[in-house]
């Protein structure tokens, strides 16, 4: 069983990709501990109460934080970079109103929706690059 590192909660399933308490992504805070649930110390390495690392690593098979972040920044209008991650709500929205923009360019507004994503996608590929998006669209850790 799995807790939530934002509030405690325990997860329904461990296939749960979000805490049904407090909303937040499988993976993110670091209020508590993901083993136990206790409170922990986001400077501590271990829990002290069951003496797992306080930390989710990075698996072999994790999602590169490198990659993600490029295609953000090349390829964020579009939407690679969500995909990718496994976001792809996201990246649907991202993607259609890229279309959208270009379709209406002939038209002034579609240039600065085409703007906006591009810049929604640069930024969040920065996000990425800079350690402020940690996990996947299932909550696992980004690997280098």
């Amino acid at each position: 069983m799995y807790f939530c590192r934002n509030c405690g909660e325990a997860y329904q399933t461990d296939e749960a990709v979000m805490c049904v308490k407090c909303g937040v992504s499988k993976g993110q805070g670091s209020n508590y501990c993901h083993s136990c649930g206790k409170p922990v110390n986001p400077q501590q390495t271990v829990c002290m109460n069951c003496g797992v690392a306080n930390k989710l690593v990075a698996g072999p098979d994790a999602k590169s934080k490198i990659l993600a972040g490029l295609l953000g920044i090349f390829l964020g209008s579009f939407g690679v970079h969500n995909f990718y991650l496994g976001y792809t709500s996201k990246a649907i929205i991202q993607l259609v109103c890229t279309i959208v923009g270009f379709l209406t360019s002939c038209i002034v507004i579609g240039v600065f929706v085409v703007l906006g994503i591009t810049i929604w996608g640069l930024v969040e590929g920065v996000m990425i690059l800079c350690g402020k998006i940690e996990v996947d669209g299932q909550g696992n850790p980004l690997g280098e």
